[in-house]
């Protein structure tokens, strides 16, 4: 499971081309150093699981986060092509895409209001009126490691609570 990821928010015309590079490193390059360190061990069995993550903001386009979210569509991309490389030796490769994913580290990053302003809102987007929590998305992780996603490849599976639909 390759999950890695940085966030800065600034406008598109003030990011600089060492922070695009940082933003592009981490959150794709990254993904795809994990995804060649496994594959010999996972064409050596002829079976294998990655699970990459990018993010419902592919789909949604938000504003002050151009590198981000170029960075996640890069991840859809990237799980793509790679289902295509490593199909022939049974390895499945697919793609999660949470929504805003509550966490512990969004509490140290900012205020309580803007934690529960960002609720707001999304209860108005979302089909379900409440914020993401990590345990909204562990069942769709287990799945796709599991043996009953075996002829699942490329896909992107949107785990958002109703935000965007494609």
């Amino acid at each position: 499971m390759n999950n890695a990821a940085i966030d800065p928010r600034k406008l598109w015309y003030e990011i600089t081309g060492e922070e695009w590079d940082r933003i592009m490193g981490v959150n794709v390059r990254s993904q795809f150093f994990c995804a060649k360190a496994v594959f010999p061990y996972m064409k050596a069995q002829s079976y294998g699981k990655i699970i990459n993550v990018s993010s419902v903001t592919f789909f949604t386009g938000q504003r002050n986060f151009l590198h981000y979210v170029a960075s996640k569509g890069a991840i859809i991309g990237f799980t793509r092509a790679l289902a295509r490389e490593v199909g022939e030796h049974n390895i499945t490769v697919n793609c999660i895409t949470p929504g805003a994913v509550l966490t512990e580290t969004e509490y140290e990053k900012v205020s309580k209001e803007t934690i529960e302003e960002t609720a707001r809102t999304l209860a108005k987007a979302q089909c379900f009126s409440r914020r993401q929590v990590t345990d909204d998305i562990v069942g769709a992780f287990v799945f796709l490691a599991s043996e009953d996603s075996d002829f699942i490849t490329g896909q992107t599976l949107n785990v958002d609570g109703g935000w965007m639909f494609h």
